[in-house]
């Protein structure tokens, strides 16, 4: 399909004015950019569009350079079908390292999600595994930087026909995009007259709740409910956040749009029990559901899924740190995300929706002066390192959260999934 008809698709099924308030969010909200700071986009090829509103809104901010890197379902596909065993071992290390090197020289960094959820659920897992794990280890150098927080960074979505139609999969490919698209701005809360207006009341809310939680300074967290008995033990000199957050740099930032979720970091050795996952969770091409895992010691030590089991062994195999908390993050069951009623099968929106926790990679910013530590003091503090960082979510209406002081008594925090005032 030509671009010019590939456009003309787009703007027939997904209204244009709130693509480019996307875009303007995504700039002036997500990003916050600098005038004079270059700016690197990665996207999948169909959401051309949308790079360019973002591109133009950039530039109107100033921006020096915007630089976009684009990836493709059907050469993704591709390389499965037709591609030598040995190159599933092999990640392009020299692109991330460059994405490295422009975060060092002060590039922020925007991430377009909209790849079809079940992209490679029909190909070889443990072909499958080896890439992802590959690109893992690859895109380490530009993940410290980013869940550093030595830059700006965001991350926001466009309506591939192919997720909608996962996502409404009784509508025709253009009803579903459309119903997606729509789904997405409301999120995105770019249905308001003024979208950049409605973030920063939905910022003050979030920081609300997290001076809350730091306020009362947990040693750990307890959720209880169906199949889960957690306890997870937080790090030492832990930090809540939510909604916006100020990077190294100096500019403050909406990581995700749309984002319900107040998070901090779990210490790596401190977390006990079972935990089931409330919502499938969408990985590389793959779907995991009904995970089911044991932890001791602060490691999983058993893991089980309905479907995907396979993928999720070979995640937690990546390296140490995989099979270790990096997150956990708290999301009221009446998010609005929860409340539409959708499941998404897209991290970034269905994280959102409930409670969850991520194995892996920790967040630095997550520590009390966390800008200051270094990575030995992170660690010692009980901060994870891992080539990967992974939300699953765990939270419901029947989920209940207590805090655990640092005297041991216990203070509920939620109950049946919502905030006790």
């Amino acid at each position: 399909m030509s671009d010019f008809s590939q456009n003309n698709h787009a703007d027939a099924v997904i209204d244009p004015i709130k693509l480019d308030k996307l875009a303007e969010v995504a700039v002036k909200v997500g990003l916050q950019l600098r005038k004079g700071q270059d700016l690197v986009i990665t996207a999948p090829v169909i959401a051309l569009p949308l790079v360019r509103r973002i591109a133009e809104h950039a530039y109107k901010a100033g921006a020096g350079l915007v630089t976009p890197f684009f990836s493709d379902e059907d050469m993704a596909l591709s390389r499965f079908q037709y591609a030598p065993d040995e190159s599933f071992d092999h990640a392009s290390d020299w692109l991330y390292q460059g994405m490295a090197k422009a975060y060092e020289n002060g590039a922020a960094r925007l991430a377009i999600t909209g790849d079809n959820p079940m992209l490679l659920s029909a190909q070889d897992a443990g072909k499958v595994a080896r890439a992802n794990k590959a690109l893992s280890m690859a895109y380490q150098p530009a993940l410290e930087k980013i869940a550093g927080f030595d830059i700006n960074w965001n991350i926001v979505s466009y309506p591939n026909p192919s997720w909608a139609k996962l996502v409404f999969p009784d509508d025709t490919p253009e009803v579903a995009t459309h119903k997606l698209a729509e789904a997405i701005f409301a999120a995105s809360r770019v249905n308001n007259t003024d979208p950049v207006a409605a973030w920063a009341d939905h910022n003050a809310q979030l920081r609300k709740r997290t001076k809350i939680l730091n306020e009362r300074n947990f040693r750990s967290l307890h959720f209880t409910g169906p199949d889960t008995d957690l306890t997870v033990g937080l790090a030492d000199g832990h930090e809540w956040h939510g909604g916006a957050s100020t990077a190294k740099n100096g500019i403050t930032c909406n990581p995700n749009i749309p984002t319900e979720e107040v998070f901090t970091t779990p210490h790596a050795l401190r977390v006990e029990g079972t935990v089931s996952s409330t919502k499938p969770l969408s990985h590389q091409g793959t779907i995991i559901d009904d995970i089911r895992v044991r932890f001791e010691g602060g490691r999983i030590v058993e893991a089980k899924a309905s479907k995907g089991e396979a993928v999720l062994n070979k995640v937690l195999d990546t390296d140490e740190g995989a099979r270790r908390l990096g997150e956990v993050a708290l999301v009221p069951h009446s998010s609005p995300i929860s409340q539409s009623g959708l499941l998404f099968y897209n991290t970034l929106f269905d994280e959102n929706a409930a409670s969850h926790i991520a194995l892996g990679q920790c967040y630095s910013k997550c520590f009390v002066n966390g800008a200051d530590l270094t990575p030995e003091q992170i660690a010692a503090q009980g901060g994870n390192k891992s080539f990967i960082h992974i939300d699953w979510m765990i939270g419901s209406d029947k989920i209940d959260v207590d805090g655990i002081a640092q005297d041991g008594t216990s203070q509920p925090v939620m109950r049946k999934g919502e905030w006790v005032a």
